[in-house]
């Protein structure tokens, strides 16, 4: 029998609320006495500024109006950057107000409170800037200072390797800007409590992270604001970090001693909300006279944006180079990392951070080696994954893979997108006019990590209770996921279990999400939790058995002895009184959920259009808990992955650095007519070393399809690459190029 309710797709009990249009957001939430706050954004990209606020504080409802100077004089500093690599210089301070300079358009450099929303906006249009503009970098080829270079690997190694090497394989290749675009938009309510303290109410990834970097900002000990987040819509990286507007809310509500709410609209979500990928890479693959892969060198150039923000730089250094090899058997690998200033919108941690990026970079190059040996995408890969009984395999970007079966994978993925049956799809295409393309990615990633969670998991007499966790949910299910855990495992009813997350006053500590690490890290504490409550239970059964206690079974809810059981419930009614166990779970490893994507693709030579019309997924995510959540965020995952292949471009002038895609209007996004039905599933190989056997999935859709996509259309095209976003002019304009 499975425990823990592992591989049961019990229904998501957080819908209902949602459907019913009682989900509770951050701009739902009205306090007495709230007041409203607005921002007013540089014009200029790179200039020197002169704020005069005197008109927007005359205004009707104006309350207060902060500059610069205003929150320096409140002993306010910069936004905390996370992550620097060592040896790499100070980064520029992000300030929450910019001034007396700013360096991208649509930075904030006033923040206008009043009495309705209406008054904020108009008052914070009233504030008047002089600007002395500057030269500005709108793009890496114009960017000219260079935040940090940084290494991985063996250098010497790979020179070895390429100088002997019968074939050299090279590919230089962007990663397009993103804009993540979450379904609700940046919003928060700030408020002061008694005793000097205050209190943060916004969207985020995790209120433990929120609150100590906003303290940090501040000045203040965390002990003084607390952070809650109620539902979110959509996170994806984007709401992991605090933002400028959070701070100067929180700094508002002090001194005017009322709630202040900031809710940010589309456009300006365009220009501030952090952006994702960005980056430039030129790769080099060295092949034996068999095709066997012998050295990978890559150079990358990472636009950072105006800031180094809190993962500005871990993104394209820690976070996704380990990750460069994939799943193949490379011995020698080196990368060098460049991050670069720009005059425009920060990067950050955008859904699967850097794995994406390392993911597309090696499964491009392996499907231009395969043109240019001569071999098939499928017999290049076949001759070079890492074999089953290799592992656990120590990559030479300092991983060590705990399980795999790559081939098996591959195989099963062909088998159900009929790769074998494509040429005769080919040939009705064509007998259409039209050119029909196959591909196929193969990707790993890195998940979970081995900081670790804790949990607190209480339970009444009644068997009812609550399961307090440090992650957060913006859509993926945990509400369902995490208390399914618990009522399968004891046997208790799963509507009388409340996930409580996002309360920094009732959760002490809390990782958050992000990595794909909460069913790894936080499941991981849960089972460890039930097991305790368990062994709590297990002398109260043993007396109303009259057994001996360690010579109790337990299993799907019950303690047995022999033909006798009684259930946990039973047990649990039987003690009388609330029972608890709180504890910290730390995974032993980081966990390596892998898998095939098979893309088949239309496309009108006429106007360049491309349409999906066949996709497979088949994924090893290890053991699965619920099917129908993970069939959620994979397909999820794949439907942003195909919007960077063919839609999405976050875009600035390269020379004036002035935004070009600053509303939706501008920023193409996929629609359900792009996305086709995608056929998913999953063999299951169980993850060596996590006590649960799961590897995580959050991210994992995300980072095979960009690859599959591009692939599939450059077999369409008979090119040799295409750069993302492939648009229906870049697609029409390459075919012009072949003609």
């Amino acid at each position: 029998m499975r425990r823990f309710g592992i591989g049961q797709s019990v229904g998501r009990v957080e819908d209902r609320r949602f459907l019913t249009g009682a989900g509770r957001y951050t701009d739902d939430i009205v306090l007495t006495g709230q007041v409203y706050g607005a921002v007013t954004r540089s014009l200029y990209p790179h200039a020197d500024i002169v704020v005069d606020a005197g008109a927007a504080r005359a205004m009707p409802g104006v309350l207060l109006v902060l500059t610069a100077d205003d929150l320096r004089a409140e002993g306010v500093g910069p936004l905390v950057c996370g992550f620097m690599p060592e040896g790499a210089p100070a980064p520029l301070p992000r300030p929450v107000l910019a001034g007396p300079r700013v360096r991208h358009a649509g930075e904030a450099v006033a923040f206008v409170v009043a009495a309705t929303a209406e008054q904020a906006r108009e008052a914070a249009e009233a504030v008047e800037i002089d600007y002395t503009p500057f030269a500005a970098a709108g793009s890496i080829a114009s960017a000219r200072d260079t935040a940090f270079e940084w290494e991985m690997g063996d250098a010497r190694a790979v020179d070895a390797a390429f100088a002997r090497a019968a074939r050299v394989v090279e590919l230089r290749l962007g990663n397009n800007r993103l804009a993540p675009t979450a379904m609700e938009p940046r919003a928060c309510l700030a408020r002061p409590l008694d005793g000097g303290r205050l209190e943060l109410i916004a969207g985020s990834q995790g209120v433990h992270e929120i609150r100590d970097s906003l303290c940090q900002t501040l000045g203040i000990d965390p002990s003084r604001l607390d952070v809650l987040t109620p539902d979110v819509g959509g996170g994806f990286g984007l709401k992991i970090s605090p933002f400028p507007e959070q701070a100067m809310a929180l700094v508002a509500a002090r001194i005017l001693d009322r709630p202040v709410k900031y809710t940010a609209d589309r456009s300006e979500s365009f220009l501030s909300d952090t952006h994702g990928r960005g980056h430039v890479s030129s790769a080099r693959l060295a092949l034996d006279p068999a095709g066997r892969f012998l050295a990978l060198a890559v150079d990358t150039v990472a636009d950072l944006g105006a800031y180094v923000s809190a993962y500005g730089a871990f993104v394209p250094t820690l976070a996704g180079t380990g990750m460069l090899t994939g799943v193949y058997d490379i011995a020698a690998f080196h990368a060098r990392i460049r991050g670069v200033y720009t005059h425009t919108t920060p990067v950050d941690a955008y859904r699967g951070a850097g794995r994406p990026e390392a993911a597309y970079l090696i499964e491009r190059l392996v499907d231009v080696a395969a043109r240019d040996t001569g071999l098939s995408p499928l017999e290049i890969r076949r001759r070079n994954f890492i074999a089953p009984d290799a592992f656990p395999y120590a990559t030479p970007g300092r991983h060590t893979y705990d399980s795999g079966e790559f081939a098996r994978v591959m195989e099963q993925a062909l088998a159900r997108a009929d790769w074998a049956g494509f040429a005769a799809r080919q040939g009705e295409s064509a007998a259409r006019g039209k050119r029909r393309g196959i591909g196929l990615a193969y990707y790993i990633e890195i998940c979970g990590g081995t900081s670790g969670e804790d949990v607190h998991l209480g339970l009444a007499a009644d068997g009812s209770g609550e399961i307090l966790v440090g992650t957060q949910s913006s859509g993926q299910g945990h509400e369902t996921a995490f208390a399914q855990m618990v009522a399968a495992e004891l046997g208790l009813p799963l509507a009388g279990l409340r996930v409580v997350q996002g309360d920094s006053r009732r959760i002490a500590n809390g990782g958050g999400t992000g990595g794909s690490r909460s069913l790894s890290q936080q499941g991981g504490a849960i089972a460890a939790a039930i097991d305790a409550v368990i062994a709590e239970m297990r002398p109260v059964a043993a007396r109303l058995l009259q057994a001996d206690p360690s010579q109790l079974a337990f299993a799907s809810g019950s303690f047995s002895a022999g033909a006798r059981s009684v259930t946990f419930a039973e047990a649990l009614r039987e003690h009388g009184q609330p029972v608890t166990a709180a504890l910290r779970f730390k995974p032993e490893a980081a966990t390596f959920p892998n898998g095939c994507h098979v893309c088949e693709v239309e496309v009108d030579p006429d106007t360049g259009e491309p349409v999906i019309v066949r996709y497979t997924i088949v994924d090893d995510v290890g053991v699965v808990l619920n099917p129908m959540l993970l069939g959620g965020q994979i397909i999820g995952g794949a439907v942003q992955g195909i919007g960077q292949a063919l839609l999405e471009h976050a875009l600035f002038d390269a020379n004036s650095a002035q935004p070009l895609t600053a509303s939706l209007v501008d920023y193409a996004m996929p629609r359900a007519e792009h996305i086709p039905a995608i056929d998913f599933s999953t063999i299951e190989i169980p993850c060596r070393s996590h006590p649960l056997g799961i590897k995580g999935a959050g991210e994992a859709g995300t980072i095979g399809a960009a690859p599959a996509v591009i692939n599939a259309l450059c077999n369409a095209l008979d090119i040799r690459h295409i750069d993302m976003p492939a648009t229906p002019l870049a697609i029409w304009t390459a075919l012009k190029a072949r003609a």
